[in-house]
């Protein structure tokens, strides 16, 4: 609820412990991996990365030197169905650090990213900024949000998942928003 910089790791701290007590014996497993791969390895805004060490947790990918195309790529050629599934970061990286997160700011978010997504949008985050959403879209699919009709069903079904205002952010999907800013000034 505290909301800091450091929230994936308190997250994923918490993951990587239930695993390890909950599941590692259960299950007889010799090791737990993750998902980081050579892009997120570099990124200075993942501090669930922290919790991956201190837990042991495996990076096969991010070892392998593979990016996130790269693994795409992969996917692909075994004919997966995740291989252009969108990123699916945690609800709570749309609420800005130092504000409190609850259920009803998550199950905002949730409801207007889904009414964002059932207008046919490939990918969205929805920035909870009080009474204000701020949507954010690929870059080439900006154009067709300001669309009339998109534009009115847009601002009706994101009012309707609690906000009053409703913008959309012209740099598109920027991962890391909130937590970027942050750790470059404090690297600075």
């Amino acid at each position: 609820m505290a909301n800091g910089p450091d929230r994936c790791f308190h997250c994923k701290d918490e993951l990587f412990t239930r695993i390890s007590t909950e599941l590692v014996g259960k299950l007889g497993l010799t090791a737990v991996a993750y998902g980081e791969n050579a892009d997120d390895a570099v990124r200075p805004d993942r501090p669930g990365a922290r919790a991956a060490t201190e837990h042991a947790v495996l990076r096969p990918l991010a070892d392998a030197a593979l990016t996130k195309v790269e693994v795409r790529q992969v996917a692909r050629a075994f004919e997966l169905r995740c291989a252009d599934k969108p990123a699916a970061p945690c609800l709570a990286s749309r609420i800005p650090h130092f504000q409190e997160v609850t259920p009803a700011k998550l199950a905002a978010v949730e409801a207007a990213e889904a009414a964002v997504r059932a207008l046919g949008f490939t990918d969205c985050r929805v920035r909870h900024h009080g009474e204000v959403a701020r949507v954010e879209l690929l870059v080439d699919e900006l154009p067709r949000a300001v669309t009339p009709s998109v534009r009115e069903q847009l601002l009706r079904d994101v009012r309707a998942a609690g906000f009053r205002f409703v913008t959309v952010d012209l740099s598109g999907i920027q991962s890391g928003a909130f937590t970027l800013p942050l750790v470059e000034v404090s690297r600075g």
